[in-house]
C-alpha cells in the first residue's frame, strides 16, 4: 500500500501540498547594517523532518564539512554552511549564510557554534524544500497553491494511510520480537531471519532492531549448546576402565 500511495504522487506533488501554516513561527528583524526592517518566515525544523520521515522513512541529510573536517565554508571574511536532504535517491543541496539575529552576516572571527548550527537548521528546513515541504513560504505566500479542498482531503487520507502503516510494521515487528524471545534453539532463530528479511527492507529501524535481537538472542542459545554439549563430553573419572579393557 505504502508503495502505491509513493507511485501515485511525486515526492514534490505529496509534500509541496502540505499546509505549514500551524509550525510556522513569523519575526521582525532590523539590520544593525542599514536599518531595514524585515518580515522573516521561519519553518521548524523538528517538525519539518519529523514530517518528511513520516512519509518517507529512508530520507537522508547529509551537513558538508569543508577540507579541514568544520561544517562550514569561507572566503576568509564571512561564512557558510552547505547541506543535503536526499529522498528517494534525489539529493537537493542548500548553501545558506551565516546569519546573526538581524539578519546580517556575521564575520568568520565573530562566528560561534550556536550561529553555526541555527544556519545548518535553516539550511536543511529549505533544502527540504527544495523538495516540496513548505516551499511556498519562501515565495511569501500563506498556503501552497495546491491546498485546495479536495487537495486537503488527499493529503489527509494519505497521512492516514501512513499512521495505518506505521502501526502494522510496529504490530508485527512485536510480534517477530516475541518469536525471537520465545526461540529455544539456535536453529529456530535461524528460521526467524528469513521472515524478517521478507516482512523489512533492509536499512529501516525495524530491519536494525529485529536483526540486533535475534544476533543477540542467537547468540545467547548458541552459547549456551555449545556450554551443553562440552559439559556432556565424558572425563577420565566417568570413564569404567574394566569395560574399556
Amino acid at each position: 500500500m505504502k508503495e502505491e500511495l509513493k507511485k501515485s504522487k511525486s515526492v514534490f506533488d505529496v509534500l509541496s501540498a502540505i499546509d505549514c501554516s500551524k509550525y510556522i513561527e513569523k519575526k521582525e528583524r532590523k539590520s544593525k547594517k542599514t536599518g531595514r526592517v524585515i518580515q522573516l518566515s521561519y519553518l521548524s525544523w523538528a517538525w519539518a523532518w519529523s514530517l518528511c520521515k513520516k512519509y518517507y522513512p529512508d530520507a537522508t541529510y547529509t551537513i558538508y564539512e569543508s577540507d579541514n573536517h568544520i561544517p562550514y565554508f569561507t572566503d576568509g571574511k564571512t561564512c557558510w554552511v552547505k547541506t543535503g536532504v536526499t529522498i528517494e535517491g534525489q539529493e537537493y543541496i542548500e548553501y545558506l549564510p551565516i546569519l546573526d539575529n538581524s539578519h546580517d552576516s556575521i564575520p568568520l572571527n565573530d562566528v560561534t557554534s550556536f550561529d553555526m548550527n541555527a544556519s545548518i537548521q535553516r539550511s536543511l528546513t529549505k533544502a527540504l524544500a527544495r523538495h516540496g515541504l513548505g516551499l511556498y513560504i519562501y515565495a511569501g505566500e500563506d498556503l501552497p497553491e495546491t491546498v485546495t479542498e479536495k487537495a486537503k482531503a488527499e493529503v489527509k487520507e494519505q497521512q492516514q494511510t501512513l499512521e495505518s502503516l506505521e502501526q502494522k510494521n510496529e504490530k508485527d515487528m512485536k510480534a517477530l520480537l516475541d518469536k525471537i524471545a520465545k526461540a529455544k534453539t539456535a536453529k529456530e532463530c535461524e528460521a526467524i531471519w528469513p521472515q524478517i528479511k521478507e516482512r523489512f527492507a533492509n536499512g529501516t529501524d525495524y530491519f536494525k532492531t529485529l536483526r540486533l535481537a535475534l544476533a543477540q538472542r542467537g547468540g545467547e542459545l548458541k552459547a549456551a549448546e555449545e556450554a551443553a554439549a562440552k559439559d556432556a563430553q565424558p572425563t577420565l573419572e566417568d570413564m569404567n576402565f574394566e569395560q574399556i579393557k
